[in-house]
C-alpha cells in the first residue's frame, strides 16, 4: 500500500482529524489513536459496537493516555520518537499544555511531519446546513491528507519533517476557486438559488417527481439541453437556454411535467438514449444498493462485532498497484494501550504506572 511503513500518531477528536487519519490508514499507514480515559461516571454499554461501526476509526489502534499527567506526556513523546506523522485538532495553546506541541516533538524527532487542523468562521443569514459536514471532511480532513502526503514526499528530499498548518476556513476558500475567480474578475457575489450551479437555472437543477422523490438535471452542454427538451416535449425552450426571462415559464413547465411520473419512471425513460444528463437523487438507504456503488465496492464488511458483520463505507481512493483498503474495524477505547506501550519499550511495571488513574506522578 502507498503508505506502508508510515507511522501516524493521531491526537484528533472531531470530524476533520479522524477523517484525515482514516484516509491515511486506508492507504497503508499505521495509525495509533491516542484517546483520553473515560470517566468512571460515564458508562457506555454500546461503546464497543459503536466503535466497530465507526468508519473514521477503522485501520487504527487505540491507546489511552491521560495527558494531564507528566508520565503520560512522556509516553506520548516516546511514541512520537519514531513516528512519521503527528495530527492534532485542538484549540491553539492546548498542545503546549499537553506537552506535545510542534517545538517539543520536533526537538525529539526532526523528521516528524506535524499537522494541526483548526477552523474558524461564521455565516450570516440562514443558509442550509448540509448533513454531510463538508468543511470538516473536505476542507479540513482531505486538505490535511494532501498536506501530510506532500510533507512526506518533501521529507525524502529535505531529510526533515515540517509543520502542516491546516485551517478549515482556508480549505473552504480553496474550494471556492471558481466562485472566487468570478468575484475577482467581475465582482459577482453568489446568491442562493440565483447562480447557474446553485439552483438558478432550469438546465442544472433538481425536479420533484410524482412520488415526492427527486431527479437531478445536469444539462449544461447544449446537446444535453436539446435532448432533455426533446424528451420532455418542450423543444421551444431549446434556443432560450441562457435567456433568464424564459426561466419562470421553464421552471413551471418542468414542475408540471416531472410531477406526472415517479422518479424511477423518469429515470428509466430519460436514460434509455443516453443523451440526457440526469440522475436519481438518492436517500442514504438507497445509495449503497445502487449497482454502481456495489461495483465500486463503496460498501464493505470490515470485521465482526459479537457475530454481527461490521459494514462501513468503502474506500474512495482506487490505486492499481498499491490498493487502499479497509482492513480492520475501529478499536474500542484503549484496546491496544498495553500492546503499543510494550512495542516502544515500556515494561509491565512502567505500563501499570502510566495507565492506572489512581496513581500519582
Amino acid at each position: 500500500m502507498p503508505l506502508d511503513g508510515i507511522k501516524v500518531v493521531d491526537l484528533t477528536r472531531l470530524a476533520p482529524g479522524p477523517f484525515c487519519t482514516m484516509v491515511l490508514g486506508d492507504t497503508g499507514a499505521e495509525v495509533i489513536r491516542v484517546e483520553e480515559p473515560r470517566r468512571p461516571s460515564e458508562p457506555d454499554v454500546d461503546a464497543e459496537r459503536r466503535a466497530a461501526f465507526n468508519a473514521l476509526n477503522r485501520n487504527k489502534r487505540s491507546i489511552v493516555l491521560d495527558l494531564k499527567r507528566p508520565r503520560a506526556q512522556e509516553a506520548l513523546q516516546h511514541l512520537c520518537r519514531d513516528a512519521d506523522v503527528f495530527v492534532e485538532g485542538f484549540r491553539p495553546g492546548v498542545v503546549q499544555r499537553l506537552g506535545c506541541d510542534y517545538d517539543t516533538l520536533n526537538a525529539a524527532n526532526p523528521r516528524l511531519v506535524y499537522c494541526s487542523i483548526s477552523g474558524y468562521g461564521q455565516e450570516d443569514g440562514p443558509p442550509t446546513i448540509p448533513y454531510n459536514i463538508i468543511a470538516d471532511y473536505a476542507a479540513g480532513g482531505l486538505q490535511a491528507v494532501v498536506g501530510i502526503m506532500g510533507a512526506l514526499m518533501a521529507r525524502e528530499k529535505l531529510g526533515r519533517g515540517q509543520y502542516v498548518d491546516i485551517a478549515m476556513t482556508d480549505g473552504v476558500a480553496y474550494m471556492l476557486a471558481v466562485a472566487a475567480s468570478d468575484y475577482f474578475r467581475e465582482g459577482i457575489v453568489p446568491r442562493p438559488g440565483e447562480m447557474p450551479l446553485n439552483g438558478g437555472v432550469p438546465y442544472y437543477n433538481t425536479c420533484r417527481c410524482k412520488d415526492g422523490k427527486y431527479l437531478s438535471i445536469g444539462c449544461i452542454e447544449p446537446r444535453f439541453w436539446e435532448n432533455l427538451c426533446s424528451a420532455l416535449g418542450t423543444k421551444e425552450f431549446i434556443p432560450h437556454q441562457h435567456e433568464r426571462e424564459h426561466y419562470p415559464e421553464m421552471f413551471a413547465r418542468f414542475r408540471r411535467i416531472f410531477s406526472s411520473r415517479t422518479r424511477d419512471e423518469w429515470w428509466e425513460t430519460l436514460r434509455e438514449d443516453g443523451g440526457v444528463a440526469v440522475g436519481p437523487v438518492y436517500s442514504l438507504d438507497e445509495v449503497f444498493e445502487d449497482p454502481q456503488m456495489r461495483h465500486r465496492r463503496m460498501s464493505q464488511e470490515v470485521g465482526w462485532d459479537n457475530g454481527e458483520p461490521v459494514r462501513q463505507v468503502g474506500v474512495g481512493l482506487k490505486l492499481s498497484q498499491t490498493a487502499a483498503k479497509a482492513h480492520r474495524a475501529g478499536p474500542s477505547t484503549g484496546e491496544h494501550t498495553q500492546e503499543i506501550l510494550r512495542e516502544i519499550g515500556y515494561s509491565s511495571h512502567q505500563i501499570a504506572d502510566i495507565v492506572q488513574p489512581d496513581r500519582t506522578d
